[in-house]
């Protein structure tokens, strides 16, 4: 078991009707609130005006228009040139992770008189932010429990992870109620983004029983109950369920103790959907199966076994090699029956640029040292099998 030093500050308050608390979190924090949201869907909801009426004393300037795959050009830079012209004391978050991962970008900036890229890169480590609040209404990235977020840079095709101890939320509110108008497509994203954020703690060199026992149970609860949502998008258990497995995903608490894994479908997604602007869960489904498939050797094959007989049920009597075949398999029969595309070419990607992320990704992601190293020709060839 390995040592770790683990902390989270974030206060998670869930359930119906909580954002009636929103108030008094702000008012403890400062009056000066920038807004920051998507696309418009928290308008649709109700959930904009219920907010505004809420914080109906507080001073507050707004970010609309935060894309998926969060962009530092134009939101991360406009909404630092709005911390520092309106002398914001604190950001709050309504909407999903891309929302959360661009604020977490710019409560960093705001403290920085900079380029904020320099923080997000880490030539320069940043030594304040400004606090942030959110109100979920997405189950899928656990940003709204961690540290961390990611950032696209479109001139340069780069998506960045950028972690850092100060960009923790202060409060995170979830309704589970503010998802049953999440989109099939976005619903059935969400839960492959989170079964991949548990399957890269997971697949690791070290683990302990604890933690292999909190991950297949998190997998077959997001599975479970990412159906019965797709099924019933009112069904506040399911939704609810979805949602604090969602939460958990990302924070590292699956895998305290564990040897880092090195996150490597992550790594090649994050240039897929930086090179074409794909949904990160779409992508993270497509590549994750072939990735398995990839890896699967002798020393591998035991993590393979226990994957699928405790997590499918696979039959434990089967020879290691059939069981760890059928584990590979049912993971992309789930991802297929959640009707999420599982090849490349489905989400408009060809072969046209593979070598150049594939490199890209070499270059980039240091994923010589993950669980299982992963060279260019490793990392083309599994690109090359997604297609």
């Amino acid at each position: 078991m390995q040592n770790f030093d683990y902390r989270t500050p974030t206060r998670l308050v869930f359930g119906e009707n909580v954002i009636e608390k929103l108030p008094a979190v702000m008012a403890a924090i400062g009056k000066h609130v920038l807004l920051t949201y998507g696309g418009g869907s928290i308008k649709k909801i109700g959930l904009y005006d219920r907010v505004k009426e809420l914080l109906k004393d507080f001073e507050i300037t707004e970010l609309p228009g935060i894309q998926p795959n969060p962009k530092y050009d134009p939101s991360v830079l406009d909404g630092v040139r709005l911390c520092k012209e309106n002398d914001i004391d604190v950001i709050l978050a309504v909407g999903g992770g891309s929302v959360l991962d661009c604020s977490k970008a710019i409560a960093a900036g705001a403290k920085y008189d900079g380029d904020p890229w320099d923080l997000i890169t880490y030539k320069v480590k940043a030594q304040a932010a400004l606090p942030i609040v959110d109100i979920l209404t997405l189950a899928a990235t656990g940003s709204e429990y961690d540290s961390g977020g990611v950032i696209s840079r479109t001139e340069t095709n780069d998506k960045v992870a950028y972690l850092d101890p100060l960009l923790y939320p202060v409060c995170s509110f979830l309704d589970p109620r503010y998802t049953f108008t999440v989109s099939k497509k976005q619903t059935a994203a969400g839960c492959a983004d989170a079964m991949n954020h548990i399957m890269e703690q997971y697949f690791c060199e070290d683990a302990t029983l604890l933690n292999d026992g909190f991950c297949e149970a998190g997998l077959k609860s997001l599975m479970a109950n990412a159906k019965a949502c797709l099924e019933n998008p009112e069904d506040y258990r399911a939704r609810a369920e979805m949602m604090f497995a969602c939460t958990l995903g990302c924070n590292g608490i699956y895998s305290l103790g564990n040897s880092p894994s090195g996150w490597p479908c992550h790594a090649i997604e994050h240039a897929l959907s930086a090179y074409y602007d794909i949904t990160h869960g779409e992508g993270l489904a497509i590549i994750t199966p072939r990735w398995m498939r990839h890896i699967l050797s002798e020393r591998t094959i035991d993590r393979f076994v226990k994957y699928g007989i405790n997590v499918f049920g696979i039959d434990a009597t089967l020879p290691k090699q059939e069981i760890a075949e059928k584990a590979i398999d049912s993971t992309y029969a789930f991802f297929e029956s959640i009707n999420i595309p599982m090849h490349l070419r489905e989400v408009g990607i060809g072969e046209e640029r593979i070598d150049e992320m594939a490199h890209h990704i070499a270059v980039n992601e240091g994923l010589e040292n993950a669980y299982v190293p992963l060279l260019e020709q490793d990392i083309k060839e599994i690109l090359v099998a997604s297609l």
